[in-house]
């Protein structure tokens, strides 16, 4: 089959970052008195927002989920990703000849929130690749694992969705 299109997930498709995200995570909620080891929150997180677990977070904590603790997690999410955060081995040089062999007509379609994905994927050069077909799931009435991310990014491409290839890591 000759897709129309590539759509690529971010987070552990593109970027080395579920490792550094979830980190920070699991320091902010044992903080909250919820303890689990890097291996727990993550089987427990990654594929999702955390407002996702809103009701988890809250049982295992006792504590409200806040926007000033959400603030708070992102802003030391981005610094350690802006630390730390790397391309996934060979992507740089995979994402190249895709994007030169389907003329530019690929995309990211990430669940996760638009200026972090920016931040990541201009951290690791690999935005110019993608400039303009960037979308997150945050900006949709649902989120992954909907797949309303992946059909905006295929109707932004102008590409029937049941003709392009996703590489996608979860679910």
């Amino acid at each position: 089959m000759k897709f129309e299109a590539v759509l690529f997930d971010c987070d552990g498709v593109l970027v080395d970052s579920e490792r550094i995200t979830n980190g920070v995570l699991r320091d902010m909620l044992a903080e909250q008195g919820w303890h689990m080891t890097l291996q727990e929150c993550m089987a427990v997180f990654v594929g999702k927002a955390v407002m996702d677990e809103r009701a988890r977070i809250e049982a295992e904590t006792g504590k409200p989920l806040t926007p000033e603790w959400m603030a708070s997690f992102r802003a030391r999410r981005n610094a350690a990703l802006m630390e730390h955060a790397k391309p996934i081995s060979h992507a740089p040089e995979a994402i190249a000849r895709i994007h030169a062999a389907y003329a530019g007509r690929i995309a990211c379609a990430s669940g996760a929130d638009l200026p972090k994905v920016l931040m990541q994927m201009g951290k690791t050069g690999l935005l110019p690749y993608f400039e303009g077909r960037v979308f997150s799931g945050h900006d949709l009435p649902r989120s992954k694992p909907h797949p309303d991310v992946y059909l905006a990014a295929a109707a932004a491409l102008g590409a029937d969705p049941t003709r392009c290839a996703v590489v996608e890591d979860t679910v």
